[in-house]
């Protein structure tokens, strides 16, 4: 039976004691994995698969102004803000559908990924991730 498999749904917090007690200087990539961020579904978002190197973010941003979004990383995360003007508030609405409130969001991104490019264009919010492939690791041909 190997260590792992003595740990079932009720030793959880044990076993997640015992990593953390038994490591030096994993604090940060420990925080990432236990952190309990509020998770949302807005604004919606796809993430396409380019190739095994290239990968898109697109945020759905209908309503939104350049100047009113904002795309930055810090400490192995993305985050994505958008800041909404009240401009509404001298109108009446009958019915309000369009959801445009300010939000923030984050992703992790791993130690061997980069933002490329970003590009904001007819309220879709698009971020090129790259992998970074070491020299090493890089396809090299001889014939």
């Amino acid at each position: 039976m190997t260590n792992l498999a003595r740990y079932n749904a009720s030793d959880l917090p044990a076993f997640f004691d015992k990593i953390t007690r038994n490591s030096i200087g994993m604090d940060t990539y420990l925080d990432r994995i236990f952190s309990y961020e509020t998770s949302t579904n807005y604004p919606p978002y796809n993430l396409v698969q380019i190739s095994n190197v290239e990968s898109h973010l697109e945020v759905a941003l209908a309503g939104f102004k350049r100047e009113e979004v904002h795309a930055y990383t810090e400490y192995g995360k993305l985050y994505v803000e958008g800041q909404k003007a009240d401009a509404d508030s001298d109108r009446t609405f009958i019915h309000k559908g369009l959801a445009q409130r300010s939000f923030k969001r984050a992703w992790t991104l791993s130690d061997d990924t980069e933002v490329s490019n970003v590009t904001f264009e007819d309220g879709l919010l698009r971020i090129e991730l790259r992998k970074i492939v070491p020299e090493h690791h890089s396809r090299k041909d001889y014939l």
